[in-house]
């Protein structure tokens, strides 16, 4: 192919190349700025000195802070194997190829067309036939066009694109959000249950051993059978309770199988000096860490992608510029088809502009401010939601963590009148139900305690849940001792 052939192609190129660099000039559309919010700087609930965000900077993993191996590794699990993230996975990757198609829009498209036609002409015509009848054609060429982006629409509706694939992509954080959540949720449970056992396990032999002296003690004619049967109701009551935590238990392993994908999951049991020690929540957490959640940065995507849909919107009203070309052979014999003489090219623009279509065009673009607003009070809702959420999990701590003090007091207490009141018993100085109540009391107390426990391991995950992560150990420590 001779280099003087390819000339008019280099001048529809350059024609077009100039024309694309000279229309990005033009953008219609808003260009896009972060509602100024209004929320306080701190949450009221929790006052302190206060910290950056930047070193109070939001933790991916904010299980880590539990100190649980165990733990860690059935988060890693979900991540990889739940069925609900793989969905979300298979979602970005729409929204990734959707993106890039759309981006492509902005590049000439170029194809190679081919074809060969054999086909026969009336001889009977107004016009005479030359040549042989039926004849063959055959054709082959590169077709390109373009069109020119001098409004911006092109640019707008790839920006809106990219905008809807990280909303999609902080949309499948939210489902790790979530996910991670419910696996801490139902570990803490199985470990709260677990320490319950522990406590009912403890209290069941306690209770049997007073069964075996009731029992005795009736036989020697120092006590009445009512005592026997009182401490019987004890060990039965007792043992109906360890029944309900080994449920309660396997549903909650069920729930963590189902999590992790992962039906035969077994969790093994350890002792209660185990259960986990809720982390202690640092004073003063800006409120800058809620934009850490990707629920909220989901909703400034979205809001993203509404503005620059108002300029793809405001674009359909002015004209569509396109440029087109072509250059290829044409040739009834097909050894003929590449030689100089079958040469044919084209060069050309075309030009749409809307004259009248009853108000349509006016009409989406006022259904995109329209969606923009919606997106901006959508944004503005997720940020108050967010607050308010993390407001009631600063509380939900501070007073769980308040009450798993007391209950810790109190679990200290009825120990030792269970042990006083065992002691009057055996000296024959008090009757049997001085060590019932004592050993009600005492069961009682201990499951608060527990329950206490799990209650602040419970806020605290919510805690880290609303702020969409944890923070940094460290940086706290610097900032504290800064602070002195």
């Amino acid at each position: 192919m001779k280099p003087t052939l390819l000339k008019p192609m280099r001048q529809a190129l350059m024609l077009g190349l100039l024309t694309t660099m000279l229309a990005g000039c033009q953008l219609l559309g808003p260009m896009y700025s972060r509602p100024e919010s209004t929320l306080p700087a701190q949450f009221d609930s929790h006052p302190g000195v206060a910290t950056s965000a930047e070193q109070q900077q939001a933790l991916q993993k904010w299980w880590t802070l539990f100190n649980d191996s165990t733990l860690n590794s059935l988060i890693e699990t979900a991540l990889e194997k739940n069925t609900n993230i793989q969905l979300a996975v298979a979602r970005i990757e729409e929204a990734d190829a959707q993106a890039q198609e759309i981006g492509a829009n902005i590049l000439p498209s170029v194809t190679l067309d081919g074809s060969g036609v054999r086909n026969r002409v009336t001889e009977s015509g107004i016009f005479p036939v030359f040549g042989e009848n039926p004849r063959k054609t055959y054709k082959i060429g590169l077709n390109s066009s373009v069109e020119l982006d001098f409004w911006g629409k092109l640019r707008r509706a790839n920006e809106s694109a990219r905008a809807s694939l990280l909303a999609t992509n902080y949309a499948k954080e939210a489902v790790y959000w979530s996910t991670s959540s419910l696996v801490v949720n139902h570990y803490v449970m199985i470990r709260s249950l677990d320490a319950q056992l522990d406590v009912n396990t403890e209290n069941l032999r306690t209770a049997q051993d007073s069964l075996d002296l009731a029992r005795r003690r009736v036989e020697g004619g120092v006590a009445t059978v009512l005592d026997a049967h009182q401490a019987e109701l004890v060990v039965t009551t007792l043992q109906s309770q360890k029944l309900d935590l080994e449920r309660l238990r396997a549903l909650s392993e069920h729930q963590l199988g189902f999590l992790t994908n992962d039906l035969g999951l077994q969790i093994a049991k350890v002792d209660r000096a185990f259960l986990p020690v809720a982390p202690t929540v640092p004073a003063g957490l800006p409120s800058e860490l809620m934009e850490a959640r990707p629920d909220v940065r989901q909703a400034e995507q979205t809001l993203v992608a509404a503005n620059a849909n108002i300029g793809v919107a405001k674009a359909n009203l002015y004209p569509s510029i396109s440029l087109t070309a072509a250059y290829g052979g044409e040739s009834i014999a097909l050894n003929n088809l590449l030689k100089a003489p079958a040469r044919v090219w084209s060069l050309g623009t075309a030009l749409t502009l809307p004259i009248f279509d009853g108000g349509r065009l006016k009409a989406r673009v006022a259904q995109a401010n329209a969606k923009q607003k919606q997106a901006v009070v959508s944004y503005q809702s997720a940020l108050q939601t967010a607050f308010t959420e993390v407001n009631d999990a600063l509380v939900g701590t501070r007073q769980y963590r308040a009450q798993e003090t007391v209950a810790e007091s109190k679990q200290q207490i009825t120990a030792n009148i269970l042990q006083i009141s065992q002691n009057r018993y055996q000296a024959g100085y008090s009757g049997y139900l001085e060590v019932l109540d004592a050993q009600r009391n005492h069961n009682e107390a201990t499951q608060a305690f527990v329950q206490s426990r799990q209650n602040t391991l419970t806020a605290t995950i919510s805690l880290f849940k609303a702020l969409g992560g944890g923070w940094n150990p460290e940086a706290l420590k610097e900032k504290s001792a800064a602070a002195k």
